[in-house]
């Protein structure tokens, strides 16, 4: 991949997708890190990102972002918001998920995501805390928490996801038989050769994401 083809990556502009939300997750504060979370599990589905943007801004419009103000709404009050942020299709799916993981949240790290990572022993054990939770905080929801979170929490290394592997090895960047291991290693020697003013990993991690989406939607 040459660097003109790096730099058409960046050319949308767009945003980190916590910076499109106003979530300041740099400042390393419980409350911005727990939004951000909230965010990572609706960009977790495979929906479109304005739907995610748009459902998570009906949770910041009703004051729901909390784990204790998720118990207290309930079930039928996180439906009414997914609805109206145009996440009909995994509705009921994601308020039994977002219930599960905000009361397993406060019985062990009392409600603050920083004490969770306090709590890890290494990347690993983050990894496996925070898919603890619950049955639906999986692989891709970790990623994306995760990866924002790079330089801020000193154990959020996680593996590239399957769509930013996806754009990598399609853009040449990857080796086809690369393990999740290998493909942060090459991803990250990658970037330290041809890396650009003004960006970071994150960011070139949050393109390759974008673009993967693109290609995975265009095959189907």
């Amino acid at each position: 991949m040459q660097r003109e083809n790096l730099k058409q990556l960046f050319e949308s502009g767009e945003q980190r997708y916590s910076q499109i939300l106003k979530i300041n997750v740099t400042s390393g504060k419980s409350g911005e890190i727990f939004k951000w979370f909230l965010a990572s599990v609706l960009f977790g589905a495979p929906i479109r990102d304005s739907t995610a943007v748009k459902t998570y801004k009906k949770f910041e419009d009703y004051g729901v972002l909390t784990s204790q103000r998720m118990v207290e709404t309930g079930w039928d009050g996180l439906v009414k918001i997914l609805d109206e942020g145009g996440y009909t299709r995994y509705d009921f799916k994601t308020a039994d998920k977002l219930l599960e993981v905000m009361r397993h949240l406060i019985d062990e790290y009392e409600g603050d995501l920083n004490a969770l990572h306090k709590a890890s022993t290494n990347a690993d054990d983050l990894e496996n805390r925070l898919k603890a939770l619950g049955k639906g905080i999986g692989d891709v929801t970790v990623s994306i928490f995760l990866r924002e979170l790079r330089g801020v929490w000193s154990k959020a290394k996680p593996n590239p996801t399957g769509l930013v592997v996806l754009a990598a090895q399609t853009l040449g960047i990857l080796e086809e038989d690369a393990t999740p291991d290998e493909a942060l290693r090459q991803l990250e020697a990658f970037w330290q050769r041809n890396r650009i003013a003004g960006k970071s990993f994150v960011d070139f991690e949050t393109a390759l994401f974008r673009k993967g989406k693109e290609i995975r939607n265009k095959r189907k």
